[in-house]
């Protein structure tokens, strides 16, 4: 796969193309929808599929602090195209000066002039440009202007997650926040996954006969609710059985939110300044301070086997 970052990278002799443009945050099933669509329209024209999307993430432009919580970073998102199929991904810097691109600029900057589209491919409710005003109907009326294609994808999915809501990256980030993996995942189609760099913490989990990798988050990562979960922990190309702590660690009084994971029945890893990648699960309890040392011990006894049951029930990512 190509990755551009801005319109300057696009090579100069670049071709026809299908496009599907959006935030695309998490990939989740919805999403996966257009975007197979996209890559099929490509492989019947014969054309390669470019994803265009944006960062920072567009409402923190137009409403600076009200980035949202990021359900995957932009590489994480390409690498989940790639799996699709997407041949190009093209990441535009949403800057003050590109949110005021009316639509037709925005049409003719992007689309015709450096991608040169034959086919664009959105869900029923896109909008573009300058205050959100252009449509996927505006697009389609540019496309017979500029010869392309304009095709829209019904990107309703639903199932149990959010007791039946529509997919999206919205209830994604709700359910996150409120540790409901299992319901993230069933929307994303895969275990909801945050990443970072191993630091040094206060070593205690260590001194508990449970050393944890204290996993440095990137800025703005959807973080779910304090508690202790099952899932993997992936590092130097290895998916091991994890309990994941997630919180402030109140038996110590802690103040600093962390996410922690127990590689289990693993004491031998030196993982410092590794970059590592934490799957969430299933939760099994939340956050808790204990009478005493003795009682966080046992009760981290019990988390382990559960999570090591848990995850040997479960499919390796």
């Amino acid at each position: 796969m190509q990755r551009w970052r801005g319109l300057e990278d696009i090579p100069q002799d670049w071709g026809r193309s299908v496009v599907t443009i959006g935030s695309y945050d998490g990939v989740h099933r919805g999403h996966q929808l257009i975007i197979r669509h996209a890559v099929d329209r490509a492989r019947e024209l014969g054309v390669p599929a470019v994803v265009v999307t944006f960062d920072p993430h567009p409402s923190e432009v137009v409403r600076p602090g009200s980035h949202p919580p990021l359900i995957a970073p932009h590489h994480r998102r390409a690498e989940l195209m790639t799996e699709l199929g997407v041949d190009a991904v093209l990441i535009l810097p949403f800057t003050t000066e590109f949110s005021k691109l009316s639509p037709a600029e925005f049409v003719g900057k992007v689309l015709v002039d450096k991608l040169h589209a034959k086919a664009v491919v959105e869900g029923p409710n896109f909008r573009f440009g300058h205050r959100a005003a252009g449509t996927v109907d505006f697009l389609a009326e540019q496309g017979k202007i500029y010869d392309f294609e304009v095709e829209v994808v019904e990107l309703y999915v639903s199932g149990e997650a959010g007791g039946g809501e529509p997919f999206s990256s919205t209830l994604t980030r709700r359910l996150i926040a409120e540790g409901e993996v299992e319901g993230a995942a069933e929307i994303l189609g895969r275990p909801h996954q945050v990443e970072g760099v191993v630091v040094s913490g206060a070593r205690r989990g260590r001194e508990l006969g449970f050393p944890t990798a204290n996993v440095e988050t990137l800025p703005h990562t959807a973080i779910p609710a304090d508690g202790v979960y099952a899932g993997w922990l992936h590092a130097q190309g290895e998916a091991m059985p994890a309990a994941i702590s997630v919180g402030t660690n109140p038996q110590f009084d802690g103040t600093e939110r962390t996410v922690e994971a127990y590689a289990i029945d693993r004491v031998d890893l030196d993982l410092y300044g590794l970059h590592v990648a934490v799957d969430f699960l299933t939760f099994v309890r939340g956050q808790a301070k204990f009478d005493s040392l003795e009682a966080l011990m046992e009760q981290m006894a019990a988390d382990v086997r559960r999570c090591k049951e848990l995850v040997a029930a479960a499919e390796r990512p």
